[in-house]
């Protein structure tokens, strides 16, 4: 089993990971956005969703299913690998010959050449996730940071100069394309799996005895979040889906970086004591106070700065997506409940209930985004009807845990209370600061500052245990990374 001192390490470079690509990666954005026309980025998107979708069926919840195993060898790789390798190849072939008919859907001939060449990444995916899945099992998160950071910095150089060259979208698709093949060209010279020649039908049998119940969960819960982008892809137009795009995408930054740091190492960690319900109960919390800590004011406060933020960073003609910012905030401010409840229960081994809370959420989700749609019929109604999603999802996510872990939905809300309070506290302080009508830049800075003053200093004063835990680890890993 891990210790936690390797836990901890692991999530701290997770951590440094997803910091070092998203803060790169946004840095790139916004130079490409002020090259490059929202219709390019919305183009790119309707793509993005294509890949998400295909990319549920290629891995069919195998990668998760060796992270989960307790004694996944060689021959469960490489099984693995051939076998998403020949998925990947059948939907490619599926999506190359039908491109003309989803372009026809959209009403965009434009699509056809983006859509075959950036489908391209379906095949490094492959080896993505499963170089993913060794790392995840070995704690090797320190590889995935200098693979990260090595990938993101020339992909992002080469899809910048195409921008400025005025190759408009394609910018993006070679950055995209250029990104992936990068990172597993050095993953596969710093992690030590190769594919072997071996395959067993039966070890995939016994890891699709577990991975098809996450296959139809991914199946319903990637559909179902990109039913939005398709809806409003279809009825209004690419710029329209840029900017719903680009508004999830602020605070999707934040969480992604936090987290998911936690819970890409939780779920290895959880699964080495799944037998140990107490032990999986204390890690789990953990997981949900710190996340939600760090989390729910950086939603708060984000929301109440998005509109400076946005003309700052990208310019008046990305100002509609302020509205989706907000909308967003609210919506990701419940992650961490989310996550970290569905972690314990696929770290317990418990694929059947994570089946029956998509089909549950799925199907009021549908609902509510179907009634949305006819009732508002405009990109922010839908974007309503998902964060309502969320508050609703919160409870569904949580409420096996009471009997798996005696972990309850209200006892989650206790827990995370106090993150709740400090944050109205600091948001009704830096909305006030509008009032003083400074310009943009130093309303910004002001915000930050008294905004993180404000929240980390009331925290301290208060003796908040998750402040001074996370001091703690940040001091251990330093001591003993730092020689």
């Amino acid at each position: 089993m891990p210790s936690k001192a390797t836990i901890i390490s692991s999530l701290i470079w997770k951590f440094l990971e997803r910091i070092g690509i998203q803060g790169t990666q946004f840095v790139v954005s916004i130079i490409l956005a002020r090259l490059l026309a929202p219709e390019s980025f919305g183009l790119v998107a309707i793509v993005t969703i294509i890949i998400a979708i295909a990319n549920v069926f290629i891995q069919s919840g195998l990668g998760t299913a060796l992270i989960q195993k307790k004694n996944a060898d060689d021959l469960d790789f490489s099984s693995v690998f051939y076998t998403s390798l020949f998925l990947a190849a059948i939907i490619y072939g599926i999506i190359f010959f039908t491109t003309p008919f989803i372009a026809d859907f959209y009403n965009n001939e434009a699509l056809i050449p983006i859509i075959r060449v950036l489908t391209l990444t379906l095949f490094i995916g492959v080896f993505n996730s499963i170089q993913y899945a060794y790392v995840a099992r070995n704690m090797m998160f320190k590889k995935l940071f200098y693979r990260s950071i090595s990938a993101i910095i020339p992909s992002g150089i080469i899809g910048i100069s195409l921008a400025f060259n005025g190759f408009g979208v394609w910018a993006l698709v070679a950055q995209q394309l250029s990104n992936s093949a990068i990172s597993v060209i050095i993953m596969w010279y710093t992690v030590p799996w190769r594919p072997k020649r071996q395959f067993s039908l039966q070890r995939l049998k016994g890891l699709f005895s577990f991975g098809w119940k996450l296959l139809l969960s991914s199946i319903l819960d990637t559909v179902y979040s990109q039913i939005q982008g398709i809806v409003i892809g279809k009825m209004f137009s690419p710029a329209s889906l840029a900017f719903y795009d680009r508004g999830s995408h602020f605070p999707y930054l934040i969480v992604n970086n936090i987290n998911n740091s936690i819970q890409s190492v939780m779920l290895p960690s959880l699964s080495a004591y799944q037998d140990d319900r107490p032990q999986v109960k204390k890690m789990m919390r953990r997981a949900i106070v710190t996340s939600s800590f760090l989390i729910i004011p950086m939603m708060a406060g984000l929301a109440a700065i998005a509109e400076p933020l946005v003309l700052i960073i990208l310019g008046d003609q990305w100002l509609p997506c302020v509205p989706f910012v907000r909308i967003f905030c609210f919506f990701y401010a419940f992650y961490p409940i989310h996550t970290s409840n569905l972690s314990a229960i696929n770290a317990l081994g418990r694929s059947d209930i994570f089946l029956k809370l998509e089909i549950i959420k799925k199907t009021y989700g549908l609902a509510i985004l179907i009634g949305f749609i006819l009732y508002f019929r405009t990109p922010i109604g839908i974007a309503y009807g998902t964060a309502l999603c969320a508050v609703i999802a919160s409870f569904v996510n949580a409420a096996p845990n009471k009997k798996l872990l005696d972990y309850s939905y209200f006892e989650q809300l206790k827990d995370i209370a106090p993150s709740i309070l400090l944050a109205a506290i600091m948001t009704v302080i830096i909305a006030s600061l509008t009032y003083l009508h400074f310009n943009n830049y130093l309303t910004i800075i002001l915000q930050i500052a008294i905004g993180c003053l404000t929240y980390f200093g009331l925290a301290k004063i208060l003796h908040f245990e998750c402040l001074d835990y996370l001091i703690k680890t940040v001091a251990d890993f330093k001591r003993k990374h730092g020689k």
